[in-house]
């Protein structure tokens, strides 16, 4: 029995209108009426159209990975993810903490530096005017020589910290959501699987990345703390680059 007979039939047997499968999924009813007859070409490639299949199967009680599979060995192309890629687990990817000076704490120093030299300077004027006036005393004739204060050593403010290079993802899940997340110039691979409802993933990259979504409304999205729309009712793939200094 074909893919798209045997989601049907399973919808029936499961007493389930498309309609109804339509709201579980999130998927167009007319995408997945053409998946039931058997046409995947509204699903806009082979990537989506496994995340349908995944989705539907799931929705009506079957096995998805072997659908997936049986799409694969119909529908796939060379080098294409096979259904035991889209499932793998994968390592979750360990963030780097970034700790920057305290703004606060820079301007401490800096006052104390610039009061220091403040005091330094007014009690070295003070010590030479006095010294002048005992010498002019003892000997009128004298000529008083003054000699330049030593400017005492302040201490240079750090380094403001760097604006940030890299494109930090944050993404949350609201409800279950097949997620590909890869690099865009080389293709690499970084994070591919479920984000299950409650769950989060964070990815931080210093490259431009792609980021693929399998059900776009139940994830809540920000890149660099700016949170992106998720409102597309089927999946979407979004581009993200590293800020500009």
């Amino acid at each position: 029995m074909a893919i798209g007979e045997t989601l049907a039939e399973a919808r029936r047997q499961a007493g389930l209108t498309i309609t109804q499968v339509s709201e579980r999924t999130r998927i167009r009813e007319s995408i997945i009426r053409g998946i039931e007859q058997g046409d995947f070409s509204a699903c806009g490639g082979d990537f989506y159209a496994r995340g349908h299949i995944r989705s539907i199967a799931e929705a009506v009680g079957l096995d998805s990975v072997a659908l997936i599979s049986e799409y694969d060995t119909e529908h796939g192309t060379p080098g294409s993810i096979s259904a035991a890629d889209v499932f793998e687990p994968s390592t979750p990817i360990k963030l780097r903490e970034r700790r920057s000076p305290s703004l606060s704490m820079i301007v401490v120093i800096v006052l104390l530096g610039i009061i220091g030299y403040a005091a330094y300077h007014l009690v070295s004027s003070h010590n030479h005017k006095s010294s002048d006036v005992a010498a002019g005393i003892a000997t009128p004739r004298a000529t008083a020589v003054r000699t330049t204060p030593k400017v005492a050593a302040t201490h240079s403010p750090s380094p403001t910290p760097a604006v940030p290079d890299d494109v930090v993802i944050k993404l949350t899940a609201t409800a279950e959501c097949w997620v590909e997340l890869s690099n865009t110039s080389t293709g690499q691979l970084v994070f591919q699987g479920d984000i299950y409802a409650g769950s989060s993933q964070s990815w931080t990259e210093k490259q431009a990345v792609t980021l693929s979504l399998g059900n776009p409304p139940g994830v809540v999205l920000t890149v660099n703390g700016k949170r992106e729309s998720t409102k597309s009712p089927v999946p979407v793939e979004l581009h993200f680059s590293p800020p500009t200094n």
